[in-house]
């Protein structure tokens, strides 16, 4: 079999790119494993950056009925008061999208399957193009071709260009032979979407001392939950038994004391282990590396699924550039990890140090985050830088003069930011795709 392109996994970044080569009349073949849904939870949380992409593939309107919209991000403190209710609130600070200057002021809670049965539907509509293959198990490669287990036969498939968006199992990144640091953490999450009242439709964290509690708002009245846990604590609470669980739920957020029941098994809970790591190469030869299997970034932040989106915006831009204009795929891999690599660093930089500020359940600790989340809101620079840099529109670092106003060395400062200043900190098109512009004085 001949393809152009050959992508090993059909994730949401697997076939947003799959859907934007298509859509260009670029021969695309994906071999995704699996055969049908998954119960295992991944990304859901669609950033701003995201949402923009998605629109450019013509997808978003689908997508967007599809979600729940998060256009604010709760901060709240609390000690709880086992047998009275409801806890004290210690301090409540609400971050939000709308400070981003973009249309897209707004993040999107959609299941994953519905956003990944989505993009298929999508590349479905571009039939002489867009070839998926379920329950297509990629080995690796022989003689310059992918090996592919399908329908019980093995087959090999011959492309210009090899792309592994396995996750973090890749068989693409072990034939590049990169080198591959990883970060670990000292605390695990337990995850689960169970049903939650009609009025709590606002994305929240809840944090004592020693707990955290994540409440993410899904359509259809549920909510995804994600709450910390000491590392390797996991079998001793499930030996507590689910009422443990339900009355922790219950302790932090009492509107969810009682839907929280609805929770029967174990087998529902899915236990999250937070790493980082992040690749030193993007490509070598005509092999690309997207999303999990290039980085894995700390859920703390939500950017997982959307770096792996932005990933393959990228790198599909350029691949059906190249197909476009009649140049060699592997002479211009090198912008894909000129655009996205020092982007994800920075990204998981920021979702590093949002793991840290809820790592220590320490009483001074706690004084410090609380310190440093009221004055992201209390100084609107530093309000949209921070929600511009999740957001996936822009990059705007933190200066030292920043950093002092966060930890308290400096007062607020109490200009509001206009939108034409934070307009210069979006990514342009000639930042996004810089092999267009070369040459035009523009880059």
């Amino acid at each position: 079999m001949k393809t152009d392109v050959f992508i090993a996994g059909g994730g949401v970044g697997g076939l947003a790119l799959a859907v934007k080569l298509a859509s260009r009349g670029v021969h695309v073949t994906i071999a995704e494993q699996l055969k049908k849904k998954s119960n295992a939870y991944k990304g859901e949380l669609l950033q701003p950056k995201t949402l923009a992409i998605l629109d450019r593939i013509g997808v978003l309107e689908e997508i967007e009925a599809s979600g729940h919209i998060i256009d604010q991000l709760r901060f709240q403190e609390i000690n709880t008061r086992p047998g009275q209710e409801p806890p004290e609130n210690i301090q409540l600070t609400e971050l939000n999208y709308s400070r981003v200057a973009s249309r897209y002021d707004h993040a999107l809670m959609v299941p994953h399957e519905r956003t990944k049965d989505i993009l298929r539907e999508k590349g479905q509509t571009y039939a002489d193009y867009f070839n998926y293959l379920p329950g297509a198990r990629f080995l690796g490669f022989e003689s310059g071709m992918a090996l592919i287990r399908h329908n019980k036969k093995i087959s090999r498939i011959q492309a210009q260009v090899y792309v592994g968006a396995e996750g973090r199992t890749s068989p693409t990144r072990d034939a590049m032979n990169v080198s591959v640091q990883r970060k670990d953490y000292n605390h695990h999450f337990l995850t689960v979407t169970i049903p939650r009242p009609e009025s709590f439709t606002k994305g929240k964290i809840i944090t004592t001392t020693s707990c955290f509690l994540g409440l993410f708002p899904l359509p259809d009245n549920e909510v995804r939950t994600v709450y910390l846990i000491k590392a390797g604590e996991f079998k001793k609470i499930k030996e507590k038994g689910l009422e443990h669980l339900y009355k922790a739920y219950g302790n932090l957020e009492p509107e969810l004391a009682e839907t929280v029941k609805s929770l029967d098994d174990w087998r529902k809970i899915q236990l999250m282990i937070p790493f980082t790591y992040h690749v030193d190469k993007y490509y070598s030869g005509n092999l690309a590396l997207i999303g999990d299997a290039a980085h894995t970034v700390h859920p703390m932040a939500g950017e997982g699924m959307n770096l792996a989106v932005q990933d393959a915006d990228v790198l599909g831009e350029l691949l059906a550039w190249c197909k476009e204009e009649g140049k060699p795929y592997h002479e211009n891999l090198h912008y894909y990890e000129d655009v996205r690599k020092p982007r994800v660093s920075f990204l998981l930089s920021l979702s590093h140090m949002s793991a840290l500020v809820y790592s220590f359940p320490n009483p001074w600790w706690r004084k410090i985050r609380m310190r440093a989340v009221q004055r992201i809101y209390d100084d609107d620079q530093l309000h949209v830088k921070q929600m511009l840099n999740i957001s996936g529109l822009g990059r705007w670092n933190f200066s030292l003069f920043d950093r002092a106003i966060q930890g308290s060395v400096l007062p607020v400062r109490r200009k509001r930011i206009k939108d034409h200043t934070q307009q210069k900190q979006l990514f342009s098109e000639a930042e996004d795709y810089p092999w267009k512009f070369e040459g035009k004085g523009k880059v």
